[in-house]
């Protein structure tokens, strides 16, 4: 065989399945055939959005950074033949929506082989995760909001309730997601969104709003929202990726007036070593998270455009859709 399935992004909101040559074997390059992999919600962004997109068509399975796949050849490393890896490539070189990727040995973990490999993948967005968890002050005995209830929020609201938040209180409309939420322990959800879900958070607060947000949707709504709903000298985690690469407006009078601090959660996959990916994996393999709950829908590559679309429109109870080759 000489060719492989990818996905190709063709322009925005189009992508398509097609067939191109199999990358060819490289020194210090491992050559990995993808198992599975599953849609961030990073690359909506880019393929819906246009995000840092300067031109179309993109790359063959660009832009997948989260997957599991088989080596078939390590390129003179440290890896073997036929081992299970997770591939969590820096978001600017990543092609696991193809079903060969080169890839950076420095990008790889190897896998245990008794475990779901769906379970497995999880590994890469949770240590994305941990990582912008660890960019946290002491989250012990505080409040936090987390706005959004996809995977990144659900995700949050684990690793909050390990470190030891007081109270959790979460935004999220879609009902699936809610609840998905609300089954991990959580201690208030507001079915709201805009101004109303603002006011439910100062109303569950007394009127003080979050020592500490996580913004985990990424649109210029919810980024000013999270100022709104943090209290003075808060913090706050901008998770979400930008939805444009223009300015977007920005309440920058409260965000003076309250003196608060924000960062921006990037470079889990520079991290030499990739600890916080290992640490997430721990988690997965120790059985402390159950990822079932989060996986709720699979797509052969043929069907790529169906699995984009489904993860754009939330729809049918959507929360991780995973890509099968």
């Amino acid at each position: 065989m000489t060719k492989m399935s990818a996905a190709i992004c063709t322009s925005l909101k189009k992508v398509k399945c097609d067939y191109i040559p199999i990358p060819s074997p490289i020194t210090n390059k491992v050559l990995v055939k993808t198992r599975m992999s599953s849609i961030c919600g990073s690359d909506l962004h880019i393929v819906y959005m246009g995000w840092n997109v300067f031109k179309f068509p993109l790359p063959p399975g660009y832009p997948g950074h989260e997957g599991v796949g088989e080596v078939i050849d390590p390129g003179n490393t440290d890896f073997d033949t036929k081992e299970l890896v997770l591939t969590v490539p820096n978001i600017w070189k990543s092609q696991a929506f193809a079903e060969y990727q080169l890839i950076d040995p420095k990008y790889l973990i190897k896998l245990p082989a008794d475990l779901p490999i769906s379970h497995l993948l999880m590994a890469q967005q949770l240590g994305t995760v941990v990582y912008g968890c660890k960019q946290l002050p002491s989250v012990i005995g505080k409040t936090v909001v987390v706005i959004g209830q996809g995977s990144v929020g659900l995700f949050h609201n684990f690793m909050l309730k390990q470190l030891g938040a007081d109270k959790i209180i979460t935004i999220e409309p879609i009902p699936e997601r809610r609840i998905a939420g609300e089954k991990m322990g959580i201690n208030e959800s507001i079915d709201l969104t805009g101004d109303p879900a603002t006011k439910a958070v100062l109303d569950l607060t007394n009127g003080q709003g979050a020592d500490i947000t996580i913004e985990a949707v990424g649109s210029t709504e919810t980024l000013n929202q999270s100022i709104k709903v943090t209290k003075p000298l808060g913090r706050i985690a901008a998770f979400g990726l930008p939805t444009t690469m223009e300015y977007v407006p920005f309440d920058w009078n409260n965000f003076f007036r309250k003196k608060l601090t924000m960062h921006s959660v990037h470079g889990s996959q520079d991290e030499p070593g990739l600890p916080d990916f290992r640490e997430a994996l721990d988690l997965i393999v120790k059985g402390e998270i159950d990822m079932s709950q989060f996986l709720t829908h699979k797509f052969h590559i043929s069907e790529i455009q169906k699995a984009f679309d489904l993860a754009n429109s939330k729809k049918d109870g959507a929360i991780k859709i995973t890509i099968d080759y």
